[in-house]
């Protein structure tokens, strides 16, 4: 393991722990729609706008429509408000907002061109738990 990826065992405050908590439910949400490469980078100690990153990767524009759908109605379904959507009609790169986790969901080719995991290089990575991933999973983070 990295030292900068964290695991379920370090001590967490519990402000963090929920806003931890609603990043991996957004992870969740896109691997429920088959995304590729699902990371959740912790910004907390780096950024003064948000405290986590979802980055999730679809092979078309239907499918990164389809991730933020299923990642807007979890959200709303477990009473978080989204404070902004933007990208969602093209297709190529969506950015969801609800505050405490910013979610990309970008098509590939464009996920490796602004590379956005490089840009945040510091951020520790947190660990998707595998069930998320279910029985016949090939790829874990």
């Amino acid at each position: 393991m990295s030292p900068s990826q964290t695991t379920s065992n370090q001590k967490v405050n519990p402000a963090d722990a929920a806003s931890r908590s609603k990043a991996l439910e957004c992870a969740r949400a896109s691997i429920d729609k088959k995304a590729e490469n699902v990371k959740v980078l912790d910004l907390s100690d780096l950024s003064g706008f948000t405290d986590y990153f979802v980055l999730a990767s679809g092979m078309s524009d239907r499918q990164v429509q389809a991730i933020a759908d299923s990642v807007e109605s979890v959200m709303n379904s477990q009473g978080f408000e989204t404070v902004s959507i933007e990208g969602y009609s093209e297709g190529r790169w969506v950015l969801m907002d609800f505050g405490d986790v910013v979610v990309h969901v970008f098509l590939d080719a464009l996920r490796e061109y602004y590379d956005l995991e490089n840009l945040w290089a510091d951020a520790p990575r947190i660990k998707i738990p595998s069930e998320f991933y279910g029985p016949a999973a090939s790829r874990l983070n």
